[in-house]
């Protein structure tokens, strides 16, 4: 059992039946009254963030976890599949885990978070940023250039994007993939 002054960033705890991750803190020490901890926490099953308050000396059931580097394989329809690039172990993730599937490509390598009480997959995190290649996309009309017009792009994934006119088939491209925005060319 952790206490609330345990908390701080990346701090996962089991509250109201399921698993939180701290994403940002602050320990408050009113002039009247008692301290507490004011918290932003993610689920990390839903994915939904709330915001928590909780009273100095409050105690919180800590969840360990671990984060390994794992090795996208493939998809079927039981699922994700990844080797852990250590072990060479391989392990089985469901789609609803993953943010964003469309940005994986086979071999590609991912941080998994795993909750080492039942060894269980907590999270999928890709790069915050990732190089592909436009398959498809239409042209570029000439002299539509006065405002930022998006077109629609398919990557080497089979993911669409949202581009710059100027951006043509077979162009390399930087993408966000926490909201899957265009970056840059590469």
């Amino acid at each position: 059992m952790a206490t609330s002054s345990d908390i701080k960033n990346g701090f996962t705890f089991r509250h109201n039946h399921d698993i939180y991750s701290v994403v940002e803190f602050q320990h408050v020490k009113p002039g009247k009254g008692a301290a507490f901890v004011r918290t932003k926490i993610k689920s990390l099953s839903t994915g939904r963030v709330l915001s928590e308050t909780f009273p100095s000396g409050h105690k919180v059931d800590e969840v360990r976890v671990e984060r390994h580097k794992m090795q996208y394989l493939y998809k079927d329809d039981m699922g994700f599949h990844f080797m852990n690039t250590e072990t060479y172990e391989q392990a089985r993730i469901r789609e609803e885990l993953i943010d964003n599937p469309g940005f994986m490509r086979e071999g590609d390598t991912i941080e998994v978070l795993y909750n080492t009480e039942d060894n269980t997959a907590l999270t999928v995190d890709l790069p915050q940023y990732i190089e592909m290649e436009i398959t498809y996309t239409e042209p570029g009309i000439k002299g539509d250039t006065a405002t930022n017009t998006l077109k629609p792009a398919t990557i080497e994934t089979g993911a669409e994007v949202r581009v710059p006119l100027f951006v043509s088939t077979g162009d390399r491209i930087k993408i966000d993939t926490r909201n899957g925005a265009y970056v840059s060319r590469v």
